[in-house]
């Protein structure tokens, strides 16, 4: 078989090798406390898109920093006391999708609810205010301030928040929510599940914002990862501040959050993948100390994987 990366018996023990700081955990609950303090102003408003048997919503909220927050909303037109929830999350630079991809949920009495990542391709609004490159490149917003300025830490935090207003409202049974996502959706998965205790199942495919310094390491800062590779080239041109720019990244690397997760966890890999190496997914897997379970596809790349959105909604009809 064709390798890219380590050796599946070295993958399945590989720890991860971008720095964590010893305040890390400090850093997120500074995070969740800014969180928790924030007044939601939760609005929920119907589509003008509906379809038979289900029900479209808008739902906007206020995540940290004042920024509006938007997601899609769509639950069964009927359905009988509190009922389980699925929250979605996009890939990188896209949006909440279709109303019509969350069909398949619904009817199967699902609540479902998709976020748009702040700053990207949907509704959600970025409110700015940091220090440094805002032309190109999440990962790197807000590294050269106050890092609790990431714009990454936003992001995820605001799946936290929606998560927790999902579970909060009466029609959602908050002992049954799960989330999922793939590539981008995938890293904010894990986030999501290991910041939210209550979260009860997880499906991650192929993570990204994970081992940030793998991927630099294995030479493949392009693609989603370029902001890596441009970073350097224009503001550390002779990586004075290699260390510091990757101890940075460490508080948004999902490696170090997923030793958090107490989730159920189904995750997806394809050991062919040049976007989010193969290496950085299993950092994010082998620290999960929750049960989990891994779907491998020796061929595959960052693409879709045979059967593995199926596997994903068997995997949530256990909420």
């Amino acid at each position: 078989m064709p390798v890219i990366d380590k050796p599946l018996d070295e993958l399945r023990n590989y720890k991860g090798i971008n720095p964590k700081l010893p305040d890390f955990d400090a850093y997120w609950e500074v995070a969740l406390r800014e969180m928790r303090a924030v007044d939601p102003q939760v609005r929920i408003e119907k589509a003008n898109y509906q379809l038979p048997g289900v029900e479209c919503y808008h739902l906007y909220f206020t995540g940290v920093k004042g920024a509006r927050i938007h997601a899609q909303y769509v639950r069964p037109a009927k359905f009988e006391g509190p009922a389980p929830a699925v929250v979605l999350f996009h890939g990188y630079s896209a949006n909440s999708g279709d109303w019509s991809e969350k069909l398949g949920y619904a009817s199967l009495g699902f609540h479902v609810f998709a976020m748009d990542c702040r700053g990207q391709g949907g509704k959600s609004e970025d409110v700015g205010g940091t220090v440094g490159n805002t032309l190109q490149g999440h990962i790197i917003r807000g590294v050269d301030g106050d890092t609790q300025n990431m714009l990454f830490r936003h992001i995820f935090l605001d799946a936290v928040q929606l998560t927790g207003i999902a579970m909060d409202l009466p029609e959602v049974d908050e002992s049954r929510v799960g989330v999922t996502g793939w590539s981008q959706g995938g890293g904010i998965t894990l986030a999501c599940a290991a910041l939210e205790p209550r979260v009860r199942r997880a499906a991650s495919v192929y993570p990204f914002l994970s081992d940030y310094r793998r991927v630099w390491e294995m030479d493949l800062a392009r693609n989603a990862y370029e902001e890596l590779r441009l970073y350097f080239r224009r503001f550390d041109p002779q990586h004075e501040r290699e260390e510091e720019l990757f101890a940075k990244l460490g508080y948004i690397d999902v490696h170090h959050l997923a030793s958090r997760i107490q989730a159920e966890v189904l995750m997806g890999v394809g050991l062919m993948d040049e976007i989010c190496p193969p290496s950085t997914q299993f950092a994010a897997y082998n620290a999960i100390p929750s049960p989990k379970k891994l779907e491998i596809f020796p061929d595959f790349g960052h693409e879709g994987l045979p059967g593995m959105q199926d596997k994903i909604v068997q995997f949530m009809l256990g909420l």
